[in-house]
């Protein structure tokens, strides 16, 4: 069931959010060469801790993991598209990170993740981040008050597709609430004009995952969580949160 938020939970929820774009800025700024996973798990865990807020992600454990997720961020790096457990992994000048924070505020969550490299970035990842970004501002213009779901995922898709890069298959963006996973799910790839119209006070995580390679498979890591790119190739996640209002999508992720 999709549940329409009123303008004052949309209020509460834009607080929620605020706290995940803050530490999506905390942790990329201590995100350098040398620097641990783990060591930015603890810059998120103390964003969130000083906020008040509680982490969706930690002790998280969905139907397809055999352990709870170790970690308040999902840190993926190079063919690591999503999921990647924050350990002691020290980051290397050239490395391709991404990164997924939840935050649990007066009872509603916020999501979002942002994809940067650390040292000397490749041209071709630059290029990758950059088309998700783009991919993701355009699923976002598409989301408004009488389109429907398919209108965003057609955007997203026409974007990654453009640039010949694969889409990670049957993962995507979602609902968001008092839950961090909630109905409707929003693929990254389909057709316009199709699936549930959107309304005003609907909240959706839009969320594209681009892998370079240009295939759409994957692999899971052996910690039973990273989602890898089968060929070897890089990937890049960009998220946030959005309300569906009158007025047009209202970013609720954005740091303070």
């Amino acid at each position: 069931m999709v549940e329409i938020k009123t303008d004052a939970a949309l209020e509460a929820m834009r607080e929620a959010g605020r706290v995940v774009g803050d530490a999506l800025d905390a942790v990329r700024r201590a995100a350098a060469v040398g620097v641990s996973l783990k060591e930015l798990d603890e810059v998120a865990r103390d964003v969130l801790r000083a906020a008040g807020a509680t982490s969706p992600f930690l002790g998280y454990r969905p139907d397809f993991a055999d352990t709870p997720f170790p970690g308040v961020i999902c840190s993926s790096v190079n063919d690591a598209v999503v999921h990647g457990i924050p350990t002691d992994y020290r980051l290397r000048d050239g490395d391709l990170v991404g990164i997924d924070c939840g935050a649990q505020l007066g009872g509603w969550a916020g999501d979002a993740a942002i994809s940067f490299t650390v040292g000397t970035p490749r041209p071709a990842d630059l290029a990758l981040i950059d088309t998700t970004e783009r991919a993701l501002a355009a699923g976002i213009a598409a989301a408004v008050v009488d389109a429907r779901i398919g209108d965003i995922s057609h955007a997203i898709g026409s974007v990654g597709r453009a640039a010949g890069y694969g889409i990670l298959a049957g993962f995507g963006g979602h609902g968001v609430g008092r839950s961090m996973h909630e109905d409707p799910h929003v693929a990254n790839d389909g057709r316009p004009g199709r699936g549930m119209r959107l309304r005003h006070g609907m909240v959706l995580a839009i969320e594209p995952m681009f892998l370079a390679g240009g295939r759409d498979s994957y692999r899971v890591a052996a910690d039973g969580w990273s989602l890898l790119t089968d060929d070897g190739s890089r990937g890049a996640h960009a998220e946030h949160t959005v309300a569906i209002t009158q007025d047009g999508p209202r970013f609720l992720t954005l740091p303070s």
